[in-house]
């Protein structure tokens, strides 16, 4: 098992791992990502980054990051936006190697959390994210605005 970071070629991987992620989560009529926005935003704005757990030369699982910030603990985290294994490399370690990789990064980096948001009937993934030791939000509640309702709040 190894690690490497995306490059700029990689982005129809990036794309097809985006893709199996969507269709595993039932939402792949809500993708609109195309090769060339993701080489714009992760690689020319470097507004994300992308982490590759590897089976000898074959990418089977992937994370897309990036960092935000806590006002409260006046530094920076990562919120780790995806993260997918293969079915067939499922239950092998590749997905707690990778959140490893990424609490390593978060450390090395002087960043005080990791975190992410998980759907609330992937109780597999929500299972497997307790048995780590990350604890649920449940406090808070994510709200997002998108499309036209986007556009009409920036009026």
């Amino acid at each position: 098992m190894t690690f490497r970071f995306a490059s700029e070629q990689d982005c129809s991987l990036i794309l097809s791992f985006i893709r199996q992620l969507a269709a595993y989560e039932k939402m792949s009529d809500q993708v609109t990502a195309t090769e060339k926005l993701l080489c714009e935003w992760i690689f020319e704005k470097k507004k994300a980054e992308v982490l590759f757990v590897c089976d000898g030369e074959r990418e089977v699982g992937f994370a897309l990051f990036f960092h935000n910030f806590s006002t409260f603990l006046g530094r920076a985290g990562i919120y780790l936006e995806d993260l997918y294994v293969l079915s067939e490399y499922r239950g092998k370690g590749y997905g707690k190697a990778l959140l490893k990789r990424l609490a390593q990064i978060a450390v090395d980096r002087g960043c005080g959390r990791l975190e992410w948001s998980c759907l609330d009937w992937n109780k597999t993934s929500i299972d497997f994210y307790l048995a780590l030791g990350a604890c649920p939000m449940d406090d808070w509640t994510t709200y997002r605005v998108t499309g036209k309702s986007l556009e009409d709040l920036a009026k």
